[in-house]
């Protein structure tokens, strides 16, 4: 089964040489790559939010193998949907599905289905693949697109995560796939982002799901985020970073409607 690339040309550039171009100026060189068991990213159109995106890619050493776990902006599919067996494609070529990581996943995590639709509009996860090809050209994936839930469905879907990664047994990014405040001034939204990014930095993903309910901060990858918080406790992560943030207004100049974006570590 093959996914074609269904934002190529829009949300990032559609041709190889204008696509390897784009992320080698969004990408910073560094010379020490930091070993981490998951980031967020933010996954809007390169042009708003790939700097920031790109600032944590060129700080980690990508793995061959990469979970990315992304919101289900269209409601389409099963609530825990695992892409099937194949390869995705982008203008920089193809990328495996990991089959034997897909399997582990569907073993440690009861609900999760296999469902090719919920993935076949979807953005927010294959905006991450370029920036993962480009900086491993043999990564293989699996990829996971999440509806809404509450916190224990999320803390299941965390600790099956982190059990299926432990028996996998070699290194898995985890991509939680997200932007920040949607729609809001650019004062407002940095104020909510502060609220929900202290949260991730705490690891506090039962924090994070409760400040963006009872603030109505507008973060669409809360529960990706959440997951990839509880999966990565699991596996020994104590520390996190703030690599970038910023808004859409940084771009465009227009400050009175931003969405916010966030870029972090975990290890």
């Amino acid at each position: 089964m093959q996914r074609h690339a269904a934002v190529a040309g829009q949300f990032y550039p559609g041709t190889l040489e204008q696509l390897q171009s784009a992320l080698s100026g969004l990408i910073p060189t560094v010379s020490e790559k930091k070993r981490v068991l998951g980031i967020v990213a933010p996954h809007a159109g390169y042009i708003y939010s790939g700097a920031i995106a790109g600032k944590v890619y060129g700080q980690i050493a990508v793995p061959s193998v990469v979970l990315i776990i992304g919101p289900n902006h269209h409601g389409v599919g099963a609530a825990a949907a695992l892409y099937p067996e194949g390869e995705w494609l982008t203008p920089l070529g193809r990328i495996a599905v990991n089959q034997r990581l897909n399997k582990l996943l569907q073993n440690h995590i009861p609900f999760v289905e296999l469902d090719s639709s919920a993935h076949r509009l979807e953005h927010s996860l294959e905006v991450q693949v370029p920036f993962i090809q480009h900086l491993r050209s043999d990564a293989t994936m699996s990829a996971l697109c999440l509806g809404h839930g509450d916190f224990a469905a999320v803390q299941e879907i965390g600790f099956g995560v982190a059990a299926a990664i432990r028996e996998f047994g070699e290194d898995v990014l985890l991509v939680a796939s997200s932007d920040m405040t949607h729609y809001e001034s650019a004062d407002s939204a940095r104020r909510k982002d502060e609220l929900a990014l202290a949260r991730v930095l705490a690891f506090d993903p039962e924090g994070l799901m409760t400040i963006c309910r009872n603030e109505q901060i507008t973060m669409c990858g809360v529960i990706p985020t959440a997951v990839m918080l509880v999966a990565s406790r699991e596996l020994g992560a104590t520390q996190a970073e703030l690599a970038s943030y910023g808004t859409s207004g940084d771009v465009t100049g227009d400050k009175r409607q931003v969405v916010g974006y966030a870029a972090v570590s975990v290890w």
